[in-house]
């Protein structure tokens, strides 16, 4: 049985060990002081003393990335001679956890909020010599909690995280925006956010299913001297909602860079 070691087990953490317990027959330890709600069958240390002599073929990384430093060295002899290192910690390269073990490999794996419902997409990306076992078991992970994107850079890992990993945190902000744009039209709270979330949810799963492009599903909404055609020229007639976008994710992939 493949034996795997959590470091850090917070909300994230705890989220993603629950669909990782849930669909594989690995076993799970987690190191962690706390006292974090764990899946049953899951055992949780206070301390690498309290492991023993135990040794565990992944070591996860699920600590916020100011604690690495100081924490990842003391678990890593803990890690077997050709156990891999991999990380779910935003903001902590994959070159800073190889100096930390020469010569081990590393996948960090970058998950978005919706990977706490199974609904998420990650991207995974592999420094160093990943074996085929390796990135199997990781990506086997990974796809517990929703779509999965390889990348072949660190880079292009800040890329995804500015457009997955932050994407929540913006449409978050859009539907606030637009409920609250509801409510000035008259609507309560509750009705403002019901008719927007419902329109949202019902709009995702007609693009989701059908074979047009977005630009065609626009289209055929959009009828000439319309409503629709009046609201799309105030959202982005001259294109400024579109540029907003791309300043919105330029700005979150050079602090992914800057963080790196």
């Amino acid at each position: 049985m493949t034996k795997i070691l959590l470091l850090g087990c917070g909300n994230m953490g705890g989220a993603l060990l629950k669909a990782w317990a849930a669909n594989t027959d690995h076993e799970f330890t987690v190191a962690d002081p706390a006292k974090p709600d764990l899946p049953q069958g899951v055992t949780q240390v206070g301390s690498v003393e309290e492991l023993g002599e135990q040794i565990f073929d992944y070591l996860i990384v699920a600590l916020k990335p100011q604690l690495i430093d100081d924490v990842l060295p003391g678990y890593l002899p803990r890690l077997s001679p050709s156990g891999v290192i991999s990380s779910i910690a935003a903001g902590y390269s994959a070159a800073k956890l190889a100096a930390h073990a020469p010569g081990r490999s590393v996948i960090r794996i970058m998950p978005n909020l919706p990977a706490v419902i199974g609904k998420g997409v990650s991207g995974l990306y592999a420094h160093g010599a990943v074996s085929e076992t390796a990135s199997g078991d990781i990506e086997q992970l990974a796809l517990c909690s929703g779509e999965i994107v390889w990348v072949d850079s660190e880079d292009m890992l800040d890329r995804l995280t500015a457009v997955a990993g932050s994407g929540p945190g913006y449409v978050f902000e859009m539907l606030r925006a637009y409920v609250e744009a509801a409510e000035n039209l008259g609507f309560s709270e509750e009705d403002a956010k019901n008719l927007v979330l419902g329109t949202v949810r019902g709009t995702l799963e007609l693009a989701l299913e059908s074979d047009l492009s977005l630009e065609d599903l626009r289209k055929n909404v959009t009828s000439k001297g319309g409503t629709t055609a009046a609201g799309l020229d105030a959202l982005n007639g001259k294109e400024e909602f579109s540029a907003l976008i791309c300043d919105t994710l330029d700005a979150a992939y050079k602090r992914a860079v800057e963080l790196r």
